[in-house]
């Protein structure tokens, strides 16, 4: 049996173990150009960090008055953001180092995310998580993404793990907020430094107030075998 017993470990996977945000901006960008809308700053891009796509496409539509469908602007965005994410995505060093070390000890493991399922396989094969990393959810197979807990509990369901069993790696409030819906345990390791003080982010088991910066795979291994053997 693992040392890690029962535990089991879920990853968000944008902003958490690859650094994609810049492509969902980009995408984004040019998408809100394209229909009239020029100027869509970074800094407006920081509100959608963690949302899912679709919901996203929801939001921008009212919030700028679009013509263009939910649909035609999310096909839009995601045609653009594939070609982005095939080749400029690259994983966080140290979180495929925890993928690593938790892949020798056998510890289930999986992706829950609210990006779309093209979008999932795309960036696992070109990163080679999908070595490691079988299990995969999208907000597109569960009725509601995040902040409600279906992808979370999804993922637990697949892995045959009890939720109070999972530990969620998470940057984002909604995804915070989802984990801790869905009665998990988890890390919180913030890709917008300003989050860190969101009420979201104060149920955390473990807070890295630094994000990535800060996030190593050796503490985050000896923090999670501490956790389940004391447990």
């Amino acid at each position: 049996m693992s040392k890690f017993g029962t535990l089991a470990v879920i990853f968000d996977l944008d902003g958490t173990l690859v650094d994609s945000e810049p492509n969902y901006y980009e995408a984004s960008r040019q998408t809100l150009a394209e229909h009239g809308v020029p100027g869509f700053t970074w800094a407006e891009h920081e509100d959608y960090v963690g949302i899912s796509t679709l919901e996203t496409a929801v939001i921008l539509r009212e919030r700028y008055g679009l013509h263009a469908t939910v649909d035609e602007l999310l096909d839009a965005t995601n045609r653009r953001y594939l070609e982005l994410a095939r080749t400029h995505t690259h994983a966080y060093p140290e979180m495929r180092k925890f993928v690593e070390l938790l892949a020798a000890e056998a510890v289930p493991m999986a992706v829950a995310s609210g990006s779309s399922p093209e979008a999932l396989d795309a960036i696992l094969a070109g990163t080679g998580l999908d070595a490691f990393l079988h299990t995969v959810v999208s907000a597109d197979e569960v009725t509601h993404g995040k902040p409600a807990p279906d992808v979370f509990l999804e993922a637990a369901r697949r892995l045959g793990a009890d939720p109070a069993d999972c530990v969620v790696l998470e940057d984002a409030a909604p995804g915070a907020a989802a984990a801790h819906a869905a009665g998990m345990r988890w890390i919180a390791v913030p890709y917008v430094a300003a989050q860190a003080d969101s009420p979201e982010f104060a149920t955390a088991a473990l807070l890295l107030r630094g994000g990535q910066a800060e996030f190593t795979a050796q503490s985050a291994y000896t923090w999670l075998l501490d956790s389940a053997t004391s447990g």
